[in-house]
């Protein structure tokens, strides 16, 4: 790995904890010793994680995830989830069978445009 590739790699894990700090603090509305507990870590670690100094390990990114509602693609890279999430706030309301037919005619037309 390259010094351009550590770099980016440590602006990323800057940005990464800034996003879990905004989630926290804005979001969640919890002070550092109750997410910690909540995730399965130390506050002294969670504070590292936040500056940039420490990454989350699977589980506490997933409990994180289901905590906050946010995809861990979003958590770990900042990509967008609100189409993610407004997909399910729809979903909410149909049926599981509605749901099924529904993908049963996307798989349609998905091999119709193919062929």
């Amino acid at each position: 790995m390259d010094k351009c590739d550590l770099d980016i790699e440590k602006q990323e894990q800057i940005s990464r904890g800034k996003r879990i700090k905004y989630i926290r603090e804005n979001e969640l509305h919890m002070n550092k010793t109750q997410l910690a507990k909540y995730i399965g870590i130390s506050s002294q670690f969670l504070g590292l994680v936040e500056e940039g100094r420490g990454n989350l390990v699977y589980k506490s990114i997933k409990k994180l995830r289901d905590l906050s509602g946010h995809s861990a693609d979003y958590i770990l890279y900042g990509l967008d989830d609100t189409v993610i999430n407004k997909t399910k706030n729809l979903l909410n309301e149909y049926s599981n069978t509605e749901i099924e037919i529904v993908m049963d005619i996307i798989k349609d037309i998905a091999i119709f445009i193919k062929n």
